[in-house]
């Protein structure tokens, strides 16, 4: 097999531990909102598990994964094993003492800081008290998953994508199995007494501490094969750590920048009445199937292949991986994008239409998904194309790209959210819109700091994949009127018929990116049948 083919076979690997983790997720959203409804306790719960999970993105998986990652694969490659493991052991120890410091702070200042993202929910009586007590539940999250962050970047600097990719199944699994069991046990009778519905999810919330440290341990056995021993060392003057620190502080800031635009989006939902966090919730976590199934999953496979081309100076590989992983998102995306917005109604009616999650929440939720769609493929390159800054040493520009996108967020989200009176819908095309400014910004800047892009060759490549996706929709849809008197035969017709279309389609227009899947594909078939 080529090294043309390598990155996609990697992200391959992911995206299939991905797709596990993904439908398991949909599965957890979906036990939640068919016990739960769209409602107060659900609104609660989707707010106080934001807070831990905004600090996960700022301090843990966003900004230090990609700090961290770097510096990780270009030790290995210059300074061997025992250096990396040394630095792993610094990063991991240094961590341990600041997020648990921020945990406890965390836990105490809950009141407060529920108080500052969702000052609507004081309009409703109860909200706002429920919203702390889980919010103080779930705080220590953030210290698990932040392990769970680190054991996978080690992982992934060893090029061991598989792993750490499914560990989030774990989490799901954890928190669907461990939560309902404690939900039963503290309220017994929730499902036929609404009023029962707050103590039932404290006991989801437990269950999510449950799913963040099976998400961590999975991990432990992988970390042992490939050669890491914990050692309990700290040093703050050590090179390769102040590196990470380097790295990590406009990463901070950049991710940080972007945590505002959602306080932001979560500010103005709260005013929007009960349900409206959960209706964002939920179209946001359907589109977050896609982007992490094809745009993270690209993105942990590049991030390794163009750390080590850049600390060997080999700028003409870093270019031809970075434009063909770009190319391969659109290739995945554009359709993604383009079959959800035709096919929202029957997708979120079959994944969320059960139980006390009705037609009217469903409606909303519909209108929500289409307009996210607007930048799905935005939002999966952003993944790819942001961490290859930090590749380069250059964690600046991400921030500054961050930072202007705080200002176009908050315009935009007053535009269409208030001023069009599209209320949650227009915060999901507000976070669209954000998301293609950032884009096109960050390729723009890319460009300028290495040269070329190979731009040609993308907007080739998107064209080709654009006309095919339109061939696709106009099947999809076709199908999904022939079909809509079944929602779940409109589903599965509909996605199957797309799916076949678009390979047909992209098949006759010569898609290169087309033979490239298929070609892994069969390599892969082949290696799992070798004895």
């Amino acid at each position: 097999m080529s090294e043309r083919y390598s990155v996609t076979r990697s992200a391959r690997t992911v995206s299939l531990a991905v797709l596990g983790s993904r439908v398991l997720g949909l599965v957890r959203e979906q036990v939640l909102a068919a016990l739960f409804g769209a409602n107060r306790e659900f609104d609660a719960f989707v707010t106080a598990f934001r807070i831990p999970n905004l600090l996960r993105d700022l301090f843990a998986e966003g900004a230090l994964s990609a700090a961290f990652v770097t510096t990780l694969s270009q030790k290995l490659s210059t300074q061997g094993d025992k250096a990396a493991w040394r630095l792993a052991n610094l990063v991991l120890n240094a961590l341990i003492v600041v997020l648990g410091l921020i945990t406890i702070a965390g836990v105490f200042l809950s009141p407060w800081l529920v108080r500052i993202i969702a000052p609507g929910f004081g309009q409703i009586p109860g909200k706002t008290e429920l919203t702390t007590t889980l919010t103080r539940i779930m705080f220590p999250f953030l210290l698990m998953v932040a392990l769970a962050a680190l054991a996978m970047g080690m992982l992934n600097a060893k090029h061991r994508f598989g792993v750490p990719a499914s560990a989030s199944m774990m989490f799901n699994i954890g928190s669907i199995v461990g939560g309902l069991a404690f939900a039963f046990l503290l309220a017994p009778g929730f499902l036929h007494d609404p009023s029962l519905a707050g103590r039932a999810m404290i006991g989801m919330s437990i269950g999510t501490l449950i799913g963040g440290a099976l998400q961590w341990m999975i991990q432990i056995p992988s970390l042992r094969s490939v050669g890491y021993h914990y050692e309990a060392v700290l040093d703050w003057h050590d090179p390769g750590f102040r590196q990470v620190l380097r790295l990590l502080g406009p990463s901070v800031i950049g991710t940080a920048a972007v945590q505002v635009n959602i306080f932001v989006d979560q500010w103005f939902a709260s005013y929007f009445g009960n349900g409206a966090v959960t209706w964002l919730n939920c179209s946001f976590r359907l589109m977050q199937f896609p982007i992490g199934l094809f745009g993270v999953a690209i993105g942990v496979a590049t991030l390794p292949s163009v750390s080590a081309h850049a600390a060997r100076g080999d700028m003409v590989e870093f270019r031809k991986v970075l434009a063909r992983s770009i190319r391969l998102a659109f290739f995945l995306c554009v359709p993604a994008a383009c079959g959800l917005s035709v096919l929202a109604l029957p997708i979120i009616s079959t994944i969320y239409q059960h139980g006390r999650f009705d037609a009217f929440a469903t409606e909303q939720t519909v209108v929500c998904v289409r307009a996210f769609s607007v930048g799905l493929v935005a939002y999966a390159a952003i993944k790819i194309i942001a961490p290859t800054f930090y590749a380069l040493g250059d964690s600046r520009t991400p921030m500054y790209v961050a930072i202007a996108a705080v200002a176009v967020n908050a315009g935009t989200d007053y535009l269409f959210a208030i001023v069009c009176h599209m209320k949650t819908a227009g915060l999901a095309l507000s976070t669209s819109t954000v998301a293609l400014f950032n884009f096109f910004l960050l390729l723009g800047l890319m460009r300028r700091k290495i040269g070329r892009v190979e731009a040609s060759t993308l907007l080739r490549s998107f064209l080709k994949v654009a006309l095919a996706s339109g061939i696709m929709t106009a099947a999809a849809y076709g199908t999904h009127r022939f079909c809509e008197f079944n929602r779940y035969l409109d589903t599965i017709a509909s996605i199957t018929v797309a799916v076949v279309v678009f390979s047909a389609a992209c098949h006759v227009l010569r898609v290169d990116e087309l033979a490239e899947l298929l070609a892994v594909l069969k390599f892969g078939s082949r290696t799992e049948r070798r004895p």
